[in-house]
Order: structure tokens, then sequence, then C-alpha cells
């Protein structure tokens, strides 16, 4: 398992990237009301990168041909949408809880994360599991510095989520990134022997998309017949939070906070 490790110049870099991530993301807060489409956001999207100059990593993945592969800038996932949901002409309702996930590439280096946005009156239970969620992200991110190994932050992450009862998507995790979208190494969000076996060491220069993914029933998910959309098997509702980590000196840069 190679992992190709960054210097401060491709950091700085990839940063520049999560700038425009960190933009797309504001936008689309400010965008997610009842009455708007899903495809509305993700044209706005699309025009907002074209704008900056930078490459939406999601389009027409993995091909990059047009026509071909995902059909959307954004993953934008609704309620029991987990992943990789698709921007279509259903208005956004009260209560809704819209996951936006965005990948760019700027000047060849690439920055990717995500976030649930809760819209209007979204029921109690679905916001507590939406803040854990999150909170699984910032222990990863509180926890990482050299000389850790990602299974003991894989562990508090899973152990939070699941002393709570959600379930933890296992289907799906984060990756390395750098100046492709997926690199070395997968990132689970929870402890597997596979894991445990490829443990992956963090050092200095280690740039991870840690991604947890939560649901508020069952962790299984199923594909849709469009072969992108994974939702929840249950039915119940799921969230979804990213950020592009570097590995530095005494702990963790956030590349796509927006600084």
């Amino acid at each position: 398992m190679a992992i190709r490790l960054k210097s401060r110049k491709e950091l700085d870099l990839m940063r520049a990237a999560g700038r425009i991530v960190h933009e797309v993301h504001n936008l689309c807060r400010d965008m997610a009301r009842p009455g708007t489409t899903t495809r509305e956001i993700d044209d706005a999207a699309q025009a907002l990168i074209d704008e900056r100059g930078a490459r939406g990593l999601f389009k027409n993945y993995p091909t990059y041909q047009p026509g071909e592969g995902f059909p959307s800038t954004l993953c934008i996932s609704v309620n029991e949408c987990v992943v990789h949901g698709i921007g279509n002409d259903r208005p956004i309702e009260d209560g809704d809880v819209v996951g936006v996930d965005c990948g760019v590439q700027l000047n060849g280096w690439c920055g990717d994360a995500a976030t649930t946005i809760l819209v209007g009156h979204v029921a109690p239970e679905v916001v507590t599991m939406c803040e854990a969620t999150e909170h699984c992200l910032q222990i990863a991110i509180d926890q990482i510095r050299p000389g850790k190994r990602w299974s003991q932050i894989a562990r508090l992450m899973q152990k939070y989520a699941e002393d709570r009862g959600y379930g933890v998507v296992r289907d799906f995790v984060g990756h390395g990134i750098g100046s492709t979208m997926h690199e070395e190494p997968k990132v689970p969000n929870f402890v597997s022997r596979e894991l445990l076996k490829n443990d992956i060491h963090l050092r200095a220069g280690v740039v991870l998309a840690i991604e947890p993914m939560l649901t508020l029933g069952s962790r299984e998910v199923k594909t849709l017949d469009d072969g992108w959309t994974v939702v929840t098997l249950d039915g119940k509702a799921s969230a979804h939070y990213e950020h592009t980590v570097a590995v530095v000196e005494g702990g963790a840069e956030v590349l796509t906070d927006g600084r």
C-alpha cells in the first residue's frame, strides 16, 4: 500500500481546491430551502466551480467522457439516501436532510468534503444523528497526529456512533487524496480485520478524505436501479460529513475548512 506524502507546497495547493469546495457548500446551504430542487442546486454548484476555474471531480466519473459515468456535479443525497444521490426535479421539503458531497480539482490538486444540511423543522432524532456524525469526524480530526495508527482513531469513531445506537455504514469508506481524488489508503470509520491487517501508520504528509456515514437504523444499504444512488435498506435517514485532512507535525490540518 503506497501512500504518497505531500509537501507543504502541495498541501497549500490542495487547500486552494478546498476553498472552492467550502464555497460550494455555503452556496448549497443558502439554496437548500423548501421548493428548491436538487437539480437547481447542482447546476448552481457547477456554475460556481466553472467560475473559479476548477474542475468538478464527480461529473462523468469515472471515465470523464461527456455523457458517461456519474451524471451530477454534486453527490446530493436526501433523507434515506446515504451517498451518490443524483440531482433531480424533486423539490426539497421542510424537514429534509440534504447531504452534499463536493470534490474539485484546481491546478492539478484535489479537495473533497461533504456536509449534511438540515432544512426547516427536522425531526429531533435526525438532528441528533447528524450532530453525532459530524462529531465522529471531529473525533478523527482531534486524534490525528504522526505516530498514531488509523485503527486507534477508527475504533473511537465507531464506539461513539454505536454506543448511541447508530448504524455505521461499512460499504463505503474514506480514501487518500492528492493529485487524484482516490488514492491509497482506504480509510474506514470502523475497525475490521482488513484494517488491522493493513493498518495505516500516520506520518506528516499523509492526506486523507475522512467521511463518516451514520444511519438512524440499520447500517445496511442498497444501490438503486440507476447504478449510483445508495439508500438505507430500512428507509431510515442517514447523515454524511467529510473533510480533506492532512497529517502535520503536531496534529491535523483541515484543508477544506475554507481558510
